[in-house]
This record gives structure tokens, C-alpha cells and sequence, in this order.
């Protein structure tokens, strides 16, 4: 009995000791620093809905509607909706188009407590890409959706704490000698890729440097191809602003 009352002292002090506030975090590295008290949580948690709050306004309908992100299921097929693969799968359309891998059968059962559900090899071009070495997002439609990203960040008309935005890169493509993105509303990185079907250029900033070997996609994007260093190099430079005078 006595050493139980010792344990339970040494919780309750353990458990004081792991709480701190703001303001003692940023004091770390200080002489002296007090733990807070104990933090109240009472009022920030929520109960989980197991259908007895149905019909009332803390229900899981209530809160989540049918917002798609509560479900990985809802939210995958949702991108499908746009042809936008999800954990580097091929949408259901893509997967139909290569059907099973090897062309070996596949099913779906009923099976308890899980439902409908698929048994078979997978809907996959190759063993690669089912181990996931080959699998990727970037499909045409995410490439799309990157190309237009691209356009709208070349086209922002504020940039950060109320700058003029993306026309103050012609400005600093004169001083630096390539458009400099922070602060003026374009910042974008497009992730350079072997499987784009064009240059996506990075940053779009036409830097240059090469360490290893990449396939010539990424070259022309990021390693003085049509989005790299050699884009200053024409009449137009970034973004179809003059030429710089620096090089």
C-alpha cells in the first residue's frame, strides 16, 4: 500500500513535469526555468461518435458532412474525378486500360465485415511498378496540373506584405542576373521528372549545375536546356522578360 501511494506521487509529479507553456520554451537555454502547470484539456476534447450522438449537432454527420478527406477510399476516388492518381497509384480508368498484371485472373467477394472486395494480382504495367520502384504520380493530368500552377504564379499580381508581385522579376533579373522568386508572389516549384512530357523548369529561375548523370527532360528543365541557363541566353529570358544585360 505504501509504495503504491509513492508511485502515484511520482506520476502525478512526472506528469507536471512534462508541462510547459510558450513562454518557457522560448526562455529554453536560460538559468532558470519553471514548469507551468499542469494544462487544462478538458474543454478541447471531443468525443468519438459511435452513432450515439446521431440526429444532434455533434454528431459525425453534423461535423464532417461529406467532407472526402475523413475517407483515404473518398478522397482517392475524388481525385480520380480529375484523372489525379493518389499514393502513386494509377487512377481505376488507368488501371482498367493496362488490366491485371501478367494477365492473370482476378475477383471480387463479399467478404464479412469488410464488404466488396477486390482478390487478384494488381492493375499494373509491370512487377516494377507493383513493388513501387517505377510507381509514380506524375501522370499527364498531375503534369497538367503543374503546367498551370507554373502560369498562375508567373501571373501574380501580389506578392508578400503587399508587393507589386511577379513584375518585380524583371527588376531583379537585371540586378542578380536571374529572377529571384521570394517575395514576389510566384513562388512555385515544379519537381522536375523523368516521366514529364516537357520541362517543367524548378523554380523557374534559369539556374544552372549539373553533379550527376539525369535523363535530358530534367536537363532541358533545370541544366541550361528551355528552362534552364540556356533560356537567358535567347532573346527572351525568364518568364519573356528582356534578356539581362549580365550575361
Amino acid at each position: 500500500m505504501k509504495l503504491s501511494s509513492v508511485l502515484v506521487v511520482l506520476a502525478a509529479v512526472g506528469a507536471n513535469g512534462y508541462s510547459v507553456s510558450r513562454s518557457d520554451l522560448r526562455s529554453m537555454g536560460s538559468k532558470s526555468m519553471a514548469a507551468s502547470p499542469a494544462r487544462r484539456v478538458g474543454a478541447s476534447i471531443k468525443m468519438e461518435d459511435f452513432g450515439l450522438l446521431k440526429g444532434s449537432s455533434f454528431s459525425f454527420d453534423s461535423i464532417w458532412g461529406d467532407n472526402v478527406v475523413i475517407s483515404e477510399a473518398a478522397t482517392e476516388k475524388e481525385l480520380n474525378k480529375s484523372g489525379l492518381r493518389y499514393r502513386l497509384n494509377r487512377t481505376q480508368k488507368e488501371a482498367e486500360e493496362v488490366g491485371n498484371l501478367f494477365g492473370l485472373p482476378g475477383f471480387d467477394v463479399n467478404l464479412p465485415l469488410i464488404g466488396q472486395t477486390y482478390l487478384g494480382p494488381p492493375k499494373v504495367a509491370s512487377i516494377w511498378e507493383a513493388i513501387g520502384f517505377t510507381a509514380t504520380s506524375n501522370n499527364e493530368a498531375r503534369q497538367a496540373e503543374k503546367l498551370k500552377a507554373i502560369e498562375k504564379a508567373r501571373a501574380a499580381t501580389k506578392g508578400v506584405r503587399g508587393g507589386e508581385g511577379a513584375s518585380i522579376r524583371g527588376k531583379w533579373l537585371e540586378k542578380y542576373g536571374y529572377p529571384r522568386l521570394v517575395g514576389s508572389g510566384g513562388i512555385f516549384y515544379a519537381d522536375q521528372l523523368s516521366t514529364d512530357k516537357v520541362p517543367m523548369g524548378g523554380f523557374n529561375m534559369g539556374k544552372s549545375g549539373q553533379i550527376w548523370p539525369t535523363p535530358d527532360v530534367v536537363k532541358d528543365g533545370m541544366y541550361g536546356g528551355d528552362k534552364g541557363w540556356g533560356m537567358k541566353k535567347k532573346g527572351t529570358a525568364v518568364d519573356g522578360l528582356p534578356k539581362s544585360k549580365k550575361i
